[in-house]
């Protein structure tokens, strides 16, 4: 029998120590906490902030619909630690809200949805002018729709006929709640209204700004309505920023972003005597189903209510990132001992980096997994593609290893699979990318779920279906130029997922061109 070469122990062991050294320098680097100014505190409250009264397992779609007074209550006392008032958009179930914010020491802005069914409408409308009449010391203002302009679901006459009809039967100050622009293009509202609410929210804008340069942007079309629409005022009723989801353009969600815009807005507020309304008191997973997983991160706090970090203190735009490296340590512990006895230090050396580079972009992905997924089907797929990377790490890992006894029979049964693996990735890498090129607004980024895929497959081709793998290389190569251009050059996570775009056709083309024994 042939001589088994000396085990290259010191390239194992130096290749090890980077590996977990870079294992802990991603995690830490993700959830490092940022020392920021404090801007809210039991003895400093900020003005207003929006309020849904849903759990994170409720939605407005529920039916029967039924909201739940233990939770209101709960959720009133922990506001009232951090504002003056909150604002709430509809008057549905709701009936009991003005004494639980009596009871707690906040003012009510109370709003009445507006839609296309004026039956529903006057029905809001009524209920809206009886809870003002009913509660005078705790209804501060009241709000009469909220972006029905942007929705077209009403026209600018309509809704100053509600407007009118609403003064003249409550004494608080009435107004209209849209995103600014809809007050520009219908000048008809404005002379309804006691005071103009406008939203403005600079990660939704046509054109996104960066966090850098977001509260220059608010500050700029804040004085454009003040000086346009003088003497009334101009109440900011919606700003804020999200702390997970896609990036748009520059526009890029996180905790400590969300907290920098925040605490900076409300230091800015204060020094120009601005009033204003964040938004939202609370992570509101329902949005998830209609604006993607950005939609349901807007809040200060949590879905169960857990303090993000946003108003004061440090803060992490992963807390948990502990948790993650250690399942990172155990899954590249896992592909060492997977990959056993290593035989050459092009081994050595590749097998604890795969490791690494497979503990980050999995726990990368199931990270994104748990705050993107919405329905079953979404989970399904996610479980799919990462049932599929555990696949290829397994088989990448044996191919490096000395594959003796079980390892042997393992790879075996792999290395027949491992032409559908690659094709498994790159029917998944074609979905994806046909879906960020012609319905990108809600989706995320899956750079991290198709990366080792992308890696394994392109340093050791395999035997592939041909006719197949070459139109889904075809599909992944021509949508690369098409959703960089979409999406803006200066998207850090549009690059990302086009470099995997890019690696991932070279791993099919490299198996196309190889010829595998």
């Amino acid at each position: 029998m042939p001589a088994t070469p000396r085990f290259p122990l010191l390239a194992y062991l130096c290749a090890c120590l980077i590996a977990l050294l870079a294992l802990c320098s991603y995690w830490y680097g993700l959830g490092r906490p940022v020392q920021l100014p404090d801007v809210a505190s039991a003895s400093h409250k900020l003005q207003c902030a929006s309020y849904t009264p849903f759990d994170k397992d409720q939605s407005p779609f529920d039916q029967p619909f039924k909201l739940r007074p233990e939770r209101m209550d709960a959720d009133l006392a922990l506001l009232a630690t951090r504002f003056e008032c909150i604002r709430t958009y509809s008057m549905s179930g709701l009936e009991a809200l003005p004494e639980l914010a009596r009871k707690h020491g906040l003012k009510l802005m109370i709003g009445a949805w507006i839609n296309s069914n004026p039956a529903d409408n006057e029905r809001e409308v009524d209920l809206l002018i009886a809870s003002a009449n009913a509660n005078p010391d705790v209804v501060s203002a009241v709000i009469v729709g909220n972006e029905a302009l942007l929705r077209k679901e009403i026209t600018g006459a309509q809704l100053a006929r509600l407007i009118t009809k609403v003064k003249h039967n409550v004494k608080q100050p009435v107004t209209y709640a849209d995103v600014w622009e809809f007050w520009l293009k219908h000048p008809e509202v404005a002379p309804a209204v006691d005071f103009l609410t406008i939203h403005l929210l600079p990660y939704w804008e046509d054109d996104p700004s960066n966090i850098d340069v977001a509260l220059d942007h608010v500050a700029q079309v804040r004085q454009v309505f003040g000086n346009r629409f003088a003497p009334k005022d101009v109440l900011i009723g919606e700003t804020g920023w999200p702390s997970e989801g896609r990036q748009r353009e520059t526009a890029i969600p996180s905790r400590v972003n969300e907290a920098r815009f925040i605490r900076g807005f409300a230091a800015l507020a204060e020094q120009n005597g601005w009033h204003y309304n964040l938004i939202e008191a609370f992570d509101q997973p329902w949005k998830r189903a209609s604006e993607g997983a950005v939609g349901g991160y807007w809040g200060l706090f949590d879905a169960d209510r857990q303090d993000k970090g946003i108003l004061e203190g440090p803060v992490s735009n992963l807390p948990y990132w502990p948790l993650w490296l250690g399942l990172g340590a155990a899954l590249l512990g896992g592909t060492l001992l997977l990959g056993g006895r290593i035989g050459s230090t092009r081994a050595a050396v590749l097998l604890p980096l795969l490791g690494a580079v497979a503990a980050c972009s999995i726990g990368t992905f199931a990270e994104l997994t748990r705050v993107t997924s919405r329905f079953a089907s979404e989970w399904a797929w996610a479980a799919l593609l990462l049932g599929l990377n555990l696949l290829v790490l397994a088989h990448a890992a044996l191919a490096l290893g000395s594959r003796e006894g079980w390892r042997r029979r393992l790879f075996s049964i792999l290395e027949k699979r491992a032409g559908w693996l690659l094709a498994a990735a790159g029917f998944a890498a074609a979905v994806m990318m046909l879906e960020l090129v012609f319905d990108p607004r809600y989706r995320s980024f899956p750079s991290a779920a198709l990366l080792v895929p992308a890696l394994a497959f392109l340093c050791r081709p395999v035997r592939v279906p041909r006719r197949e793998v070459a139109l889904l290389a075809f599909i992944i190569g021509a949508g690369i130029a098409p959703q960089l251009y979409q999406e803006g050059l200066a998207n850090q996570q549009a690059w990302g997922w086009a470099l995997v775009g890019l690696l991932m056709v070279a791993a099919l083309w490299r198996s196309l061109r190889a010829r595998v024994g």
